[in-house]
């Protein structure tokens, strides 16, 4: 087909992606062929496509596509996360737009709200990601809440527990009191709040004095437990093992010895409360307080409750917490408890989805024994097992997986994968059980389904027992609050009814997606999809879900599958605004990546991702690089045009064809040294510099140099005047007069009478190179699109079909080669040798403002034997590209420009063609200027106040800046220099 004038991203998406996944090329049939696995970070179902994930994903599609085009069995598992919390939440808010509470349906019509909600909306981030050409198997797209999945994520469970890796315990979690659940680390963002700091006087209990502490959260106190002191400062020494008496509740706390107590920060004493503070938690433990004895003064929705001891005033009963802060800090003036107080910025946690204040609260949760597990995911990485690049994150994964904490995996959700644990009440003997009023204290029955549970149950009670089943738990997630089991004899007497309670809480979303990569494969089932697909290749993921996914795939993967999930994991960096800052909403720096895609193609987004990913680095992201890079779309588009209006089409071969002419030879060579050097850029996982590999090579090597050097060679009826032939000779002949001809070279006229054999001659030759140069042009055009596909799938897979009828698409094409046998030295020493001439040429003119319609002469001085070669060889590219004439001898005194070219200096005499004093004036006051500049911006560097107190921005600014006008200034007195 004719390629169109205008290039038209939107049209070519349209088209191919459809075609794609119709015709099942994103997972062709190649059971016998290596495979090669990626998983795709699965993004929450309730989730739209953000630049990360563009990113995230770009880097995905570059290895799968290459993957697929090296001939491999190229898996890229795709799917989404339930995300519970996050569905959760927009459910509950589509649900309360109608005026319907999720209460009012139940757990059961709730879900069936949701997975209703998820087959309509769901689905939104999906059709993104084949926007932005991702060429994902989705023919068997997973979904973490899917049926095949959810066996795998009980089995795990289940396992866990038998193995004594998985257990209820009662510990401090970021309790979220908006949704009244339990949220990772991950899911809470600290900020920075403009807060009080009191500081207060506890009475000693034997009335001795007092001992001031500091707080920013005074309505803790009414859980206090202790006040802790370093056991080395000397202030309190005598005090340690003393008691004081609580403001407030009167209650009787210890004073104890823990190096936690800062001596230097405020007073030295620290207020401890264990079931409201991570830090205080650890010190009640390590002062012989079991968890099972901490205070809690908070109920589910973060308001005040009663506390064991039953010492906290009726009148701040439900109240909510910052509202008895002030009633509390009003109480402690009044009684001169309060000694100042103190204006402190304080890093308070939120809930990422809420906006609330995360509460740390001690409540019974499920753990994994996360050291145990993380034993076996260290040794894989120091043992080298998994690569981890880029490898300066080797070390954040020794220091968190080697002081890794115990993994809260209970939710307190309805959306989720609901705990497999029933719970009935604790056998004390023959036909008695125990009334028990939290989960803690009831016997808990582990099992992949009911049926497995009750069976469990039935062989607890034993016989006299009849166990009942109950999905509706009569317990609520507050403290000392739950059921009473009765145990009534039945009538006929000869059984006691027991019922068991399926656990309300969901396990939490990484728990799920800890097992990606094997349970999107089939596990528990030994399929042939995970015989084959697993371990992994590689995982490509931002560093910032290092220790809530990846580190957590590497345990579970290593502890179920005995092998590590991935051999390689790629962390990239962040994308950033412009300036280096982080994008928010807030401050109105985002980029939608959609909106990037609609305005320059998918094409262009990718290849500017691609380009900007350097290992370890953020990307500072400026529309101006897609811009750019859609141009280096627009001058391929182009260059193929230019291709097929002069007969070049798709190549026949997959070696690279033969070549007389250098030209030719040097583009061979340069399309063999682009693939070796992209195949190693690829293996070592340097997305820029195989990006700007293939875009050297497309704009520069091919489009503006390859393509112009053969312009005169295609063009028909022009005389062959090929870069780097020898000059065409008339053969010899016998005229009609007698005169013997001799040969002589294309360049010089032919003698008379020998015009037609001359004209015959050269046109054969220009027909022969023609030819071979139609040849290498579409073979090197060809190699160009295979290459450059996985970066740029789009354009590509249309110029691929626009050049020639083909019979497979470019997504399933061949990988090329590097051929060594098309490497030929001197053929690209003489070209590149040329390229040097033409551009020290066009900058001379340029600089020293020479008309570019000005012919001028060149003439060589100390110039070798190979030089003077390749001038004879190449006078007329230089001069259709140069615009110079080579001429013999010397030239004439005067102003003349100079460029030295490897050993020749090459003259052009300037008299009459420009005003040279009016030329060196104004060179000498522009180098001058800058060289001012430059020394005030050294100056500027120079002052280590204007580099330790300016903004990073500014001295970044300010170098490149100077490095900028030293180079202008360089430059000048160049050109200076060139005018002699």
């Amino acid at each position: 087909m004719t390629i169109d004038k205008t290039f038209d991203p939107a049209t070519i998406e349209a088209r191919w992606y459809p075609h794609w996944e119709q015709s099942g090329l994103f997972r062709p049939e190649r059971g016998e062929a290596e495979p090669f696995t990626i998983v795709i970070p699965p993004p929450n179902v309730t989730g739209s496509l953000h630049i990360g994930h563009a990113l995230d994903n770009t880097l995905q599609d570059i290895l799968v596509r290459h993957a697929r085009l090296q001939g491999k069995d190229a898996l890229w598992v795709v799917g989404t996360d339930h995300a519970g919390i996050a569905t959760q939440m927009v459910v509950e808010r589509n649900l309360g737009a109608q005026g319907i509470k999720r209460q009012e349906l139940g757990r059961d019509g709730f879900i069936e709200k949701v997975w209703e909600w998820k087959a309509e909306s769901g689905g939104q981030i999906t059709r993104q990601l084949r926007r932005l050409g991702a060429s994902c198997d989705w023919a068997n797209e997973r979904f973490t809440m899917d049926e095949g999945f959810s066996k795998a994520v009980v089995k795990v469970f289940v396992e866990l527990y038998r193995q004594g890796l998985l257990y209820r315990d009662k510990r401090l979690v970021n309790w979220d009191p908006h949704f009244r659940t339990a949220i990772s680390d991950l899911e809470v963002e600290t900020k920075e709040i403009n807060g009080k700091f009191w500081h207060l006087a506890y009475p000693l209990a034997d009335g001795s004095g007092t001992i001031t502490v500091a707080t920013t959260r005074p309505e803790t106190l009414l859980a206090d437990m202790a006040v802790a002191v370093h056991p080395e400062d000397e202030r309190y020494t005598a005090l340690i093992g003393k008691k004081v008496k609580l403001p407030i509740t009167g209650r009787l706390i210890p004073i104890v010895a823990d190096e936690h107590a800062d001596p230097a920060l405020g007073s030295g004493a620290v207020k401890i409360t264990p079931g409201h503070d991570f830090n205080d938690f650890e010190v009640g433990v390590r002062a012989g307080i079991k968890p099972a004895e901490m205070l809690n003064m908070l109920d589910a929705e973060a308001k005040i409750t009663q506390t064991a001891d039953g010492l906290i005033p009726i009148d701040l009963i439900g109240m909510d917490r910052f509202e008895a802060r002030d009633w509390i800090v009003k109480l402690l003036e009044e009684d001169g408890i309060l000694l100042k107080v103190e204006d402190r910025v304080i890093q308070t946690p939120y809930g990422d989805r809420s906006g609330v204040v995360i509460e740390p609260w001690l409540t019974d949760q499920w753990y994994v024994d996360a050291k145990t597990l993380a034993g076996p995911a260290l040794e894989a990485v120091r043992s080298g097992a998994i690569r981890v690049v880029p490898e300066t994150w080797k070390k954040t994964w020794y220091q968190w997986l080697e002081n890794i904490q115990p993994w809260c995996v209970s939710r307190q959700l309805w959306w989720g994968h609901q705990i497999p644990v029933w719970y009935g009440p604790k056998k004390t003997g023959p036909r008695t059980t125990v009334e028990s009023s939290d989960r803690a204290n009831l016997e808990p029955f582990v099992a992949a389904t009911e049926e497995e549970a009750t069976e469990l149950a039935r062989a607890y009670y034993g016989s006299e027992f009849a166990v009942l089943t109950s999905d509706d738990a009569p317990w609520t997630t507050e403290p000392g609050q739950g059921f009473d089991v009765e145990t009534t004899v039945s009538e006929q007497e000869h059984y006691v009814p027991v019922t068991i309670h399926r656990d309300p809480d969901v396990l939490d979303t990484w728990f799920s997606s800890a097992l990606w990569p094997f349970g999107t494969l089939g596990w528990p089932e030994q399929t042939e999809t995970l015989k084959r697909h697993y371990p992994n290749d590689v995982l490509i993921s931002g560093f910032d879900i290092l220790f809530f996914w990846d580190a957590r795939m590497a345990m579970q993967g290593l502890h179920f599958m005995k092998e590590v999930p991935w051999k390689t994991l790629y962390l990239h960096g962040l994308v950033r605004a412009p300036d280096g800052s982080k994008m928010s909403k807030s401050k109105g720096n985002t980029v939608d990546p959609l909106g990037l895609i609609d305005k320059y193609g998918a094409d262009a987004l990718r290849f500017t991702l691609a380009a900007m990913e350097s290992q370890g680095r953020d990307i500072k992201l400026d529309e101006k690089r897609v811009e750019g890079y859609r141009n280096f779309a627009t001058k391929l588009w182009n260059a193929a045009r230019f291709a097929q209006s002069n007969g070049i089409g798709g190549s026949t071969t997959i070696e690279p064809p033969k070549a007389t002419l250098a030209v030719n030879k040097w583009i061979l060579g340069e399309a063999v040294r682009t693939i070796q050097a992209l195949d190693l850029a690829l293996a070592d996982l340097r997305y820029d510099e195989a990006a700007n590999t293939i875009y050297h090579f497309v704009w520069s090597q091919f489009c503006d140099w390859y393509l112009e050097l053969i312009k005169p060679v295609l063009s028909p009826g022009n005389a062959p005047s090929s870069v780097g032939a020898e000059p065409v000779e008339a053969p010899s002949f016998s005229s009609a007069d007698g005169e013997e001809g001799s040969a002589a070279p294309f360049d010089c006229p032919p003698a008379a009478g020998a015009q037609d054999r001359l004209r015959q001659a050269q046109g054969e030759r220009g027909g022969v190179e023609a030819d071979e140069t139609r040849a290498v042009a579409g073979w090197v055009l060809d190699q160009i699109l295979i290459l450059l596909h996985p970066f740029m799938p789009f354009i590509t897979e249309e110029l691929w079909h626009a050049l020639a009828a083909r019979d497979h698409d470019i997504i399933v094409a061949k990988w090329p080669m590097a051929d060594a046998r098309a490497l030929d030295p001197e053929a690209s020493a003489e070209v590149e040798w040329l390229i040097r001439a033409v551009q020290g040429i066009r900058a001379t003119r340029s600089e020293l403002n020479v008309p570019p319609g000005a012919r001028l002469p060149m003439y060589a001085r100390g110039a070798g034997e190979t030089t003077l070669a390749r001038l004879a060889a190449n006078a007329a590219p230089l001069g259709r590209m140069a615009r110079v004439e080579i001429a013999e001898g010397e030239a004439a005194p005067g102003g003349a420009a100079q460029i030295v070219v490897d050993e020749a200096t090459f003259v052009l005499p300037l008299e009459g063609v420009i005003d040279l004093a009016a030329e060196k004036a104004r060179l000498e006051k522009a180098a001058q200027a800058a060289e001012k500049e430059a020394a005030s911006l050294s100056g500027r560097l120079g002052n280590p106040s204007f580099v330790e107190k300016a903004k990073p921005e500014a001295v970044a600014k300010a170098r490149e800046d100077h490095a900028a006008k030293a180079a202008e200034a360089e430059r000048l007195r160049a050109a200076l220099a060139r005018l002699g």
